[in-house]
């Protein structure tokens, strides 16, 4: 089935003008309070060489939930891993909510499909991605991706035209072709005017979260505030076949036959199609079967086209698991999703196949909304690069954003080689070589005390069979400047993230 990896569409009727929902993150935990987990729990964790409880184990803090109560803020979810509650709240009152003292921040969940609308984005929505992945560093050099074209295959741009953050680009007439593959004749100019189904505003989100800016709260949603685009529509929400396959192929030919180097797709085929016999299988996704996936290569390979492709949101499927079509293929530069305070992946975001011998997603960055939006991120984040140095080709490209990412040279099948940085991009665009931030650590045995430098009391690691593939993302404590590690079964390599630096850990 075609997958939209955008999870905000999953539940939201269409044009619902109902107030949205938030995460409210806070700011501290009573440590005083006993682990809000089970002894089953923290026993199954001894046997497994975990740490037995730290602090996401503790409640959310009760006299917090109260003050919350007090401002008629109607709580609905606790997370005392993410120490955040979730709310329905209006505009209004997540500005009142954000003022208060222990609140750390609030983050829409439910965009309620306002970048259709007249009414701004929430300020907050784009701030954590833009943030983790360094955007600074681009606009202090003045670089938004000035004279570059990218081109977008989705689902539909509904309201694009009508959006706030994307006024720039219809007003200064930076949307030089649009083309409608699902009905084919029709005006293009009617993707921005009617819909059918939630779909249709996918490529809406994908556009602003390339190249969105509100220069009336002068905030910025994407790193490619200046770029020119092309825009084609090959997905029909309303029937799900192999059909689609080819529409996006048409598109490809037609954007390759424009000149176009860049293109962003945050669609992907697995299964689930209205024929079943149309289905592919896990083991299709090796990067040479589905139609898509070789078309992709083909582009990559003999076009020099860099095409970005988000993995998908089936991390938490156990029917599949695995990235999509055609984010398996080897020349795609596939991105994935992290948790915004860890930078691991978060649960949805799929994972590469085992049986690839590359590494797949290749990066990953921070999103809620699936992994729909992070690849238009690093579609903003690349086409910066390519005004920083046009002569990079595709696949210098890849190779340049791999290198900047923070686990670079010990990527896996989680969330590849991490999350790209802007100034270490910057740099290698214009030097072939970085300050070395990795270390590798020899461990005899099965226990090793890991010296770190890390601000974080907590940091992530992957425990991983080989170089690349993950057997399972854990969350281990800083002590005294250390991390004590207990090797699995089956584990031969440790990867410890720190987010400035990484450390491996291979164990003889």
């Amino acid at each position: 089935m075609r997958r939209i990896f955008l999870l905000a569409f999953l539940c939201v009727p269409l044009f619902l003008s109902a107030s949205p929902k938030y995460w409210i993150y806070l700011k501290a935990k009573d440590k005083n309070s006993a682990p809000a987990v089970s002894a089953l729990t923290l026993e199954n964790r001894q046997k497994l060489g975990l740490v037995i409880s730290d602090e996401m184990d503790l409640p959310i803090q009760r006299s917090y939930e109260n003050a919350l109560r007090d401002k008629s803020v109607k709580i609905i979810n606790r997370s005392k891993w993410l120490n955040a509650v979730s709310a329905v709240m209006t505009s209004e009152q997540a500005n009142t909510v954000r003022q208060l003292d222990f609140v750390q921040d609030v983050v829409m969940i439910d965009p309620g499909f306002y970048i259709a609308q007249t009414k701004p984005i929430e300020k907050a929505q784009m701030a954590p991605v833009m943030s983790q992945v360094q955007a600074n560093a681009f606009l202090k050099e003045g670089i938004n991706a000035n004279n570059v074209t990218i081109g977008v295959i989705d689902a539909g741009f509904y309201g694009a035209d009508s959006s706030l953050s994307l006024t720039h680009v219809f007003s200064n007439k930076r949307i030089l072709g649009i083309r409608d593959y699902v009905k084919p004749g029709r005006p293009g100019n009617l993707l921005f005017s009617t819909a059918e189904s939630f779909s249709d505003m996918h490529g809406t989100e994908v556009l602003a979260a390339i190249g969105g800016i509100d220069f009336q709260d002068q905030m910025q949603y994407g790193m490619a505030t200046n770029a020119k685009f092309y825009l084609a529509r090959t997905d029909y929400s309303m029937r799900e076949y192999r059909g689609e396959e080819d529409n996006w192929i048409a598109a490809m030919e037609w954007m390759d036959s424009l000149g176009v180097r860049l293109i962003n797709t945050s669609l992907g085929y697995a299964k689930g199609f209205s024929d079943p016999k149309e289905n592919y299988t896990p083991s299709q996704m090796d990067g040479k079967t589905s139609a898509i996936t070789r078309a992709a290569q083909i582009a990559a390979d003999k076009k020099g086209i860099m095409l970005i492709v988000s993995a998908g949101n089936e991390g938490d499927d156990k029917g599949w698991g695995i990235v999509s079509a055609p984010a398996d293929a080897k020349g795609v530069l596939s991105i994935g999703a992290t948790n915004a305070k860890l930078w691991n992946r978060i649960g949805y975001s799929s994972i590469g196949p085992e049986f690839l011998s590359y590494v797949k997603p290749n990066v990953s960055c921070f999103s809620l909304y699936g992994t729909s939006l992070s690849a238009p991120v690093i579609t903003g984040f690349a086409a910066c690069l390519l005004q920083a140095n046009p002569k990079l080709t595709n696949k210098e490209l890849i190779d340049l954003i791999e290198k900047s990412a923070h686990l670079y040279p010990y990527g896996n099948n989680f969330v590849g080689y991490g999350v790209p940085l802007a100034s270490r991009a910057l740099a290698l665009a214009k030097a072939p070589y970085l300050p070395n931030n990795s270390k590798k650590v020899m461990a005899k045995g099965r226990n090793i005390d890991v010296d770190v430098t890390s601000l974080d009391s907590l940091v992530a690691i992957y425990r991983k069979k080989n170089e690349k593939d993950v057997l399972s993302q854990q969350v281990a404590k800083v002590q005294n400047g250390k991390v004590s590690l207990k090797r699995q079964n089956g584990e031969h390599f440790t990867t410890i993230d720190l987010k400035d630096s990484v450390i491996e850990v291979e164990w003889n």
